[in-house]
């Protein structure tokens, strides 16, 4: 570090200023090795991505909120107020230590089994062919699948952390774990939402590998997933259309493949620079997922290439905080929920954008973080709180914390005698 920041003596034996170069890699090292670097690498990506969220949902659902509902505004409102409420949540966990996270991640495994199980009572209903909703009253829902996937990170990362001296042996590996993970995942399934459950099996094999599992199991796994995979495909006639669909884009195009090609449409006219804010065509009915699950298509008709690259930028600082304090941190359940966290936001990420970019069949999954939805922004919000908490633990944090503890006792004590 003091080496970056000297003066050069060149060979005269006069000192130089260094190169601005290395005067900017000499602020970023000495930034990153900040002790709450990880803490602010995770936060500021993710207030920007979730202020232009906001920002891109009023614009892409404006018209289809007029036509709907006759109020321009419906959907950003509601928007607005999840984001209040997530916030709130975020907040509250990200000021909780490693053994409250863990109480946390029993309770929110059992609410998410038992929500689960109530879409399949009067409580639930159906929206777009997936009855994976529950309806409390005429305006409030919940998504019970999205609580599902922070429910698999914290509670195995508590489950694994306890378990590490023995996940040598398979029973203890995959017990309880892959059972209570594929009744989860199998009621996902069963409300016919496949896209979400791949993301929830994508999350059990990773969480496997961050803790050591055999490429033999973890094998296995894979195989036993894509042969259920495949079934539940071929024994779907509308999962195989979108198959079908994918290989032939002339197949059915004001059907199956209506929504992909508008996409590319939308991703085509934005250019480098974009058509402007709010100057979206496709959101004019032909995107009509286009505050959802297309929400990237708009971004790039509105925002262009520079606005898209944008975007893939923050999620990339993010991912890269995430990994870090995983790879940082001293307390294995720490390690496992940053690790498991990150990886969901960014297979989730992944898959969405494929899927705008054609190349991927539609799988139905939301952008984190930017697309419109209560219960995935709500989970999102509370799956960065416990991040940021992870991020507070990690050593250099929690001495740093001690310190201004110290120095801030040491000032109201200097105070105190000073007014005595």
């Amino acid at each position: 570090m003091a080496i970056l920041s000297s003066p050069i003596v060149d060979r005269r034996g006069t000192a130089s200023e260094p190169p601005a170069e290395g005067r900017r890699r000499s602020l970023v090292v000495e930034w990153l090795a900040h002790p709450q670097a990880s803490f602010y690498l995770v936060l500021v990506p993710a207030v920007l991505l979730l202020g232009l969220g906001v920002m891109m949902v009023l614009s892409a659902s404006s018209v289809y909120a007029f036509v709907r509902y006759d109020d321009a505004y419906y959907f950003v409102k509601r928007q607005a107020l999840f984001l209040v409420l997530g916030g709130a949540f975020a907040f509250v966990l990200a000021q909780r230590s490693p053994k409250q996270l863990k109480v946390f991640g029993w309770i929110l495994v059992v609410t998410a089994l038992v929500l689960q199980v109530a879409t399949f009572t009067p409580l639930g209903y159906s929206n777009n062919g997936n009855t994976n909703w529950i309806r409390f009253g005429s305006w409030f829902g919940i998504q019970p699948s999205e609580l599902a996937k922070l429910a698999i990170v914290v509670w195995s990362a508590d489950l694994f952390a306890r378990k590490h001296k023995r996940l040598s042996d398979p029973r203890h590996l995959l017990i309880p774990f892959l059972p209570v993970s594929l009744i989860l995942i199998g009621l996902v399934v069963l409300q016919s939402d496949l896209g979400t459950g791949m993301i929830m099996g994508a999350i059990v094999l990773v969480a496997l590998w961050y803790v050591g599992a055999s490429w033999k199991v973890i094998g296995s796994l894979v195989g036993v997933v894509a042969l259920g995979v495949g079934v539940l495909v071929l024994t779907t006639p509308y999962r195989m259309s979108r198959i079908l669909g994918f290989f032939n884009q002339d197949l059915d195009p004001l059907g199956v493949n209506h929504q992909p090609i508008k996409a590319i449409f939308a991703l085509a006219s934005g250019g480098w620079w974009g058509l402007g804010l709010g100057a979206s065509r496709q959101k004019w009915g032909g995107l009509v997922e286009s505050h959802t699950d297309y929400m990237l298509a708009v971004i790039g008709e509105e925002l262009g290439l520079v606005g898209t690259l944008l975007v893939l930028s923050l999620f990339l600082v993010l991912g890269y905080a995430g990994f870090r304090i995983a790879m940082r941190s001293d307390i294995r359940f720490c390690r496992y929920t940053a690790a498991g966290i990150t990886s969901w936001f960014m297979i989730q990420a992944l898959v969405n954008i494929a899927v705008v970019l054609r190349m991927m069949p539609v799988l139905g999954v939301p952008l984190p973080l930017l697309s419109y939805g209560g219960s995935a922004l709500m989970a999102n919000l509370m799956a960065l709180g416990v991040l940021l908490a992870c991020a507070r633990q990690e050593p250099e944090a929690r001495a740093f914390a001690r310190r201004r503890a110290r120095a801030h006792r040491q000032a109201l004590v200097t105070t105190a005698q000073g007014r005595g």
